[in-house]
């Protein structure tokens, strides 16, 4: 006699998953997606479980935003970078301001000026000549405006169809100053986190034009240069413990990022952050987080908290950090997480994004 007609429960038929999907990208990928690039979780795992066992070496597992090399008794700090923007053009900047100024702050964030730069561009069958000639003058005037050279290069061309108009790769070398040691690592409670301004400008502008956004207001990048901040910084104190600027991601990887590195907690004031009203209200209709929106001119400090007042006056004083603003500080709890303080009295945990609300913005 069957289990049914004897009363007791028939066995659960096995779940067929075959056709489920999950809206968030799972971590075991056979392929690349595009959450790989956006600097969250899934880009992490792909370097960390990839790349670094491939390559192999001590500089390069630091994971900075430069690598800082002994040479000739000087310490070289040394970056690359590649920049995939699309739209090419936008209000603010285009992909040459980015190319350049990408790559120069990756630089200054170990308080290294940008001495000099390479550039490669990929080009794709049918493009205007005219685009890439608006491009490489916009490259080269953002390289003169930050104080540095371009002085050699590459360009290769691919089929129409397996390109999107425009690729650039630049990379950087810079002399790190003596007495200067800024890296993730350097992050210890008692430091004040001070931010250089408004966040969330560049995401929000790129977005507006590529989706044909109308907010009321034209957003602009903050696409900027900050190796002058960077110095004006300094100038006050060597002791700078840790710079980055907050690229794909936005501020909330950044401080995820630095957390992890340093073995430290650290706790945000959420009204503190400065978030400008048109990328709040932007923000609020397309239901996404200004902390993990992408900046190009702005930066994040770990300061002593003994110099935090002195350098935050500095980068007040400079048009770069006309609006910096302490947002919070390192403690020794909960090391590896950053918690930010609510407007309601409550906290949340700031997590590490998986993927980038917003693809191909740098």
């Amino acid at each position: 006699m069957s289990d049914t007609l004897s009363g007791a429960p028939a066995p659960a038929a096995a779940p067929d998953f075959g056709g489920w999907t999950c809206p968030l990208p799972l971590r075991d990928h056979p392929r690349v997606v595009m959450g790989h690039g956006g600097g969250g979780a899934l880009s992490a795992e792909l370097v960390e479980h990839l790349f670094l066992p491939a390559f192999g070496g001590g500089t390069l597992a630091a994971l900075g935003d430069c690598a800082v090399l002994p040479v000739g008794g000087s310490r070289l700090a040394f970056s690359t970078d590649s920049f995939v923007v699309r739209p090419l053009f936008f209000p603010g900047g285009s992909i040459g301001d980015l190319a350049v100024n990408g790559t120069v702050n990756d630089l200054a964030m170990s308080g290294a000026r940008a001495a000099y730069l390479s550039c490669g561009f990929i080009l794709e069958e049918g493009v205007e000549t005219e685009v890439v000639g608006r491009i490489a003058r916009a490259l080269g005037d953002a390289a003169r405006a930050a104080g540095t050279e371009v002085v050699t290069g590459d360009t290769k061309v691919v089929e129409a169809g397996h390109g999107d108009g425009v690729y650039i790769n630049t990379a950087g070398i810079g002399v790190v100053p003596p007495g200067v040691d800024i890296r993730p690592q350097r992050a210890e409670p008692g430091d004040v986190v001070i931010v250089s301004g408004e966040i969330g400008l560049h995401g929000v502008a790129i977005m507006s034009v590529r989706e044909g956004l109308e907010f009321g207001v034209e957003i602009e990048s903050d696409c900027a240069a900050l190796g002058s901040l960077v110095e004006a910084m300094l100038a006050v104190t060597p002791d700078l413990h840790v710079l980055r600027d907050p690229t794909r991601g936005g501020l909330a990887t950044a401080l995820n990022e630095i957390a992890g590195a340093a073995g430290v907690g650290v706790v945000i004031r959420e009204r503190a952050v400065p978030v400008p009203p048109q990328v709040a209200n932007a923000c609020a209709i397309l239901g996404l987080d200004p902390m993990y929106v992408a900046n190009e001119g702005k930066l994040v400090a770990f300061v002593p908290r003994a110099h935090a007042d002195a350098v935050l006056a500095a980068m007040r004083a400079h048009p770069l950090g006309a609006a910096a603003a302490v947002i919070g500080e390192c403690v020794p709890e909960h090391p590896g997480m950053v918690v930010a303080r609510t407007a309601f009295g409550g906290t949340r945990v700031v997590d590490l994004p998986l993927g980038e609300q917003l693809p191909r913005i740098c």
